[in-house]
Parts: structure tokens; C-alpha cells; sequence
């Protein structure tokens, strides 16, 4: 299953996939992901709560959750390992691929990113539905990969040996700490050697992610070697999923998302920032 379909696509295998509503929003903004989802969501779309299939036990925003506790809320969203899932969000692609990660962290290779999401859905005229969808739950077993996310030890590590390339979603007035982050208590700047890629930079205006050529030309721009380890990182591990996506695209073989990004890094003290 490719990592990215199309509309046309899912409107013809619409029967035979689970699809999730990942809508998100950033915690600034006055909008509800859920009350959005049940006003109006794409026919048989659960919602998949990024808040809510999260790690409890931390006060860091949505970090990935115990296997056990991922297979339980995916399972009751009638998702089993045979499921093939295709996930989408209301910006057209911004919070759906870190559930696509979340699956492909957690042994699930079924899983693909709507490209252009609800926007392109609705742009095209296609059906909508409102209210809340309940599946039939589903056994699902996780078979974690530890080598698609990394800890903040991992980027401590990273930053002192230069092991992996660092690359940052954030926009470059967050990343040169021009602009505070919309989280207090967290510093502004970036980790030691880190190259900034904002995510906007990868994705169309009507939410598609752009061409495999014209994304060789971009991570090209920003240093970034397709070849060596990358790490991708942003506010809280929302739009590095998507920087993920697109070196998924062009085939970056060895690619991994720091779970706890710039919310956790620029609020621990012993974390070293670099600033202009």
C-alpha cells in the first residue's frame, strides 16, 4: 500500500479501508478537532484523538503511548492488523501523518495519508457525513519498531556526536527564537547543528505534498542528505511527521521522529540551544 493516496483512490476503495479523522489543532487555536470531526467527516471516518491515543503519564503533549494502551484504542476503532487504513485531517495535510507514524511505529504497514485530506474531499464534491462512527472492534497486535522515533538521550547523543542529521518543521522565526513558542516555559532557538525545513515548505497550498523532484530539490536546499540518518523534530512531533512523509517519498532510507521535539528539548534546562 502506498504511504500517500488520492482522493480518487479512497472514494473507489472507500468500503474496503478504515479511514480516521487525525484532525488537530494547535493549542492556540480556539477551533475542536472532535466538534469539527462530528460536524461533518468523510463517510465511515472514525475519530482518531491525537491528545487522546496518547501517553498520560507525561505532562508533554500527545507522545506516543504504551503499545498495549495503542492496541486497545486502535482496536476499538475496528482496527486489526489486516485493516488497511487511510488517515486524513481538515487542513488538507498537517496532523494526519503523525497517525500514519503512530502506526508505522507500532508494526502497521496498512496505513496511508489522504493527500489534500478533507479540503480536497469536500473541494471535489464528494460526500459527507455528520455524527459519531462506532466500528465492531478489532484484535489489534503491536509489533513496535523502535528505530522509526527517538528519546531525548537519543538527540542528546545526536547533537554531541553529530550521528544523524537534525531537521526541524518549525517555522525559521520559532527556529531562530524571532517568535516565542505558543507553549510557556519553553525557550526559543534550536538544537546544536540542527538544519530548519519548515513543513509548509513541503506541502502545495490546496494540501497536497508536493512532487518527488521538487522535494529532492528542497531537502537539497536545506543540507539535508538523503543518504545519512535523519531525524526530524518540530513543536511536539506533529509536523515533523510530515517532513517524514516527504523523505518517505523520496526514498530517504534511514528516517526517525523525536516523539518529544522542541516542547520537550526547550524545556529541559540541561538541554543545550543554539540561537542567531
Amino acid at each position: 500500500m502506498s504511504d500517500l493516496v488520492t482522493t480518487d483512490w479512497l472514494a473507489a476503495h472507500l468500503k474496503n479501508v478504515r479511514v480516521l479523522d487525525a484532525n488537530w489543532y494547535m493549542p492556540d487555536d480556539p477551533r475542536n478537532a472532535e466538534s469539527d470531526y462530528l460536524a461533518g467527516h468523510i463517510p465511515g471516518a472514525v475519530h482518531f484523538g491525537i491528545d487522546a491515543v496518547a501517553d498520560h503519564t507525561t505532562d508533554l503533549p500527545h507522545m506516543m503511548p504504551s503499545p498495549g494502551q495503542f492496541a486497545e484504542q486502535v482496536g476499538e476503532m475496528g482496527i486489526g492488523n489486516d485493516t488497511m487504513v487511510v488517515v486524513y485531517d481538515h487542513t488538507g495535510l498537517f496532523s494526519a501523518p503523525r497517525v500514519w507514524w503512530m502506526l508505522k511505529v507500532m508494526g502497521h504497514d496498512k496505513v496511508a495519508v489522504l493527500d489534500g485530506g478533507l479540503p480536497k474531499w469536500r473541494a471535489e464534491r464528494r460526500p459527507v457525513e455528520s455524527g459519531r462512527v462506532t466500528p465492531a472492534p478489532a484484535v489489534f497486535t503491536p509489533a513496535p519498531r523502535p528505530q522509526l522515533m527517538r528519546q531525548f538521550d537519543d538527540v542528546m547523543s545526536i547533537v554531541r556526536d553529530r550521528s544523524a542529521q537534525m531537521v526541524d518543521a518549525r517555522s525559521a522565526a520559532r527556529f531562530t527564537a524571532q517568535e516565542p513558542e505558543p507553549r510557556p516555559g519553553v525557550r526559543g532557538g534550536h538544537m546544536p547543528g540542527a538544519a530548519n525545513l519548515p513543513w509548509r515548505a513541503v506541502v502545495r497550498a490546496d494540501g497536497t505534498l508536493k512532487s518527488e523532484d521538487e522535494l529532492d530539490a528542497i531537502f537539497a536546499d536545506a543540507g539535508v542528505d538523503l543518504h545519512a540518518p535523519i531525524v526530524t523534530t518540530c513543536g511536539s512531533g506533529i509536523s515533523a511527521a510530515i517532513l517524514m512523509l516527504a523523505l518517505q517519498r523520496v526514498g530517504a532510507p534511514k528516517v526517525a521522529l523525536y516523539d518529544g521535539s522542541w516542547t520537550e528539548w526547550g524545556g529541559r534546562p540541561e538541554a543545550p540551544v543554539e540561537r542567531p
